[in-house]
């Protein structure tokens, strides 16, 4: 379980995060789903480690992030907005690079590495150098990398941005695998339509808190709105909707 407990970020006169608390649980996708400026992001860095809250705690399976950052990273894959790769090297070596970070040792790394080239279905790529990759072929990649290691946790910054359907599509099958074997998501999205696809729970964030969280339904039932791209909009549109 991923959990946030009053997370405070200020940076000069802006507050990003103002007392942000909610959790993502086990086998379930969760979307952080806000505005542009509502602190989905920063809620991010915070439970992985990039930045230090000012208060508050973000925990991942119990662990305080701030408090022990490398074993809370154990816990968690992070699948990165943008599809950076190492395009000298191989799908296998790339893999089997950041399984060796995450503290596998070099023949635990290799074994994990075919793994789960052999999961994503990536045979045809494992030997082959990543430049010239299409977008769907680097998103497979950068998934790999961030689930090598076997965390329960797997966080995502909008993952879908840039990706065209048909990757779109792959990435969304292969969230839902990971969440039927118990991993807890987290991600982030501008996206309605693959946020009510596929999440459990949603938490809308305005102005760096929570305003409103539930499953589509509930939220749409919340606002009184069939769809929930209005839903959302009436959520964060009105003072009523943000106290709700």
């Amino acid at each position: 379980m991923i959990e946030t407990v009053q997370l405070k970020k200020q940076f000069k006169e802006v507050q990003a995060l103002s007392g942000l608390s909610f959790q993502a649980n086990d086998g379930q996708i969760t979307g952080l789903l806000g505005p542009n400026g509502a602190g989905k992001t920063t809620c991010l860095r915070i439970i992985y480690g990039l930045l230090q809250a000012d208060a508050g705690q973000a925990l991942i399976a119990g662990i305080d992030a701030s408090q022990k950052p490398l074993a809370a990273r154990q816990e968690i894959g992070i699948f990165p907005d943008k599809f950076g790769l190492y395009e000298r090297l191989t799908v296998r070596e790339q893999v089997q690079y950041f399984a060796c970070l995450q503290g596998l040792s070099l023949n635990q790394a290799e074994q994990a590495t075919q793994q789960v080239i052999d999961e994503l279905d990536m045979q045809a790529l494992a030997d082959r150098r990543s430049a010239g990759f299409s977008q769907g072929q680097r998103m497979k990649v950068a998934l790999a990398q961030a689930i090598v290691h076997r965390p329960g946790h797997l966080i995502l910054d909008e993952p879908s941005r840039g990706l065209d359907v048909m990757s779109t599509r792959i990435l969304r099958g292969l969230l839902r695998e990971l969440k039927q074997q118990g991993t807890c998501i987290l991600f982030s999205s501008h996206v309605m339509q693959e946020v009510a696809a596929l999440c459990d729970n949603v938490v809308v964030m305005a102005n760096g808190q929570v305003a409103a969280q539930g499953t589509p339904e509930q939220l749409c039932q919340l606002t009184g709105e069939a769809a929930l791209e209005d839903a959302f909009v009436k959520i964060i549109g009105s003072d009523e909707g943000i106290a709700a």
